[in-house]
């Protein structure tokens, strides 16, 4: 499995150690990614920019999981579902990713690392952050209100 899909995972896995662990390296976390990626230079350049971009956006797209996840506040989701959401979240909001595979590619993430409940989870609160009218609003309304500059994907 050498694509996006990988990617993701191992983004997944830099993402999960920041929310364990404050300490993080960028020039460990490139050489993690490379080496994970086997030096694939499209898909690290994906893989910067899309943990990049989660970073930048964190507390952001926290705010807008916490507007689609009906009873779930962001600190009570488990670790792994809280950073696949997040992951899909930028790349439904700021990326070249459509929606729909961004979703399917989240639940992939949750079915392999979430437990039981977390596939269902993870498409639920994904489902509602693109379809429910309020709530795509809001979002709307958050992705205007923002300042960072989010990372570019090179489609190259």
């Amino acid at each position: 499995m050498l694509g996006r899909s990988r990617a993701r995972e191992i983004v997944l896995q830099l993402l999960y150690r920041d929310d364990m662990n404050d300490e993080s390296s960028e020039v460990l976390d490139r050489q993690f990614l490379h080496g994970r990626l086997l030096g694939n230079q499209r898909l690290a350049v994906f893989a910067e920019a899309l943990l990049q971009g989660v970073r930048q956006r964190r507390e952001h797209l926290d705010r807008m999981l916490g507007t689609s996840a009906a009873n779930w506040s962001i600190q009570r989701m488990a670790v792994t579902d809280r950073n696949i959401l997040r992951m899909a979240t930028w790349e439904i909001r700021y990326g070249d990713t459509p929606e729909r595979v961004a979703i399917n590619e989240a639940i992939e993430l949750a079915k392999r690392y979430g437990d039981g409940d977390s596939p269902r989870f993870v498409n639920g609160v994904l489902d509602r952050l693109i379809r429910t009218p309020h709530v795509r609003q809001s979002l709307d309304n958050l992705v205007e209100s923002e300042t960072p500059e989010s990372p570019s994907l090179d489609n190259g």
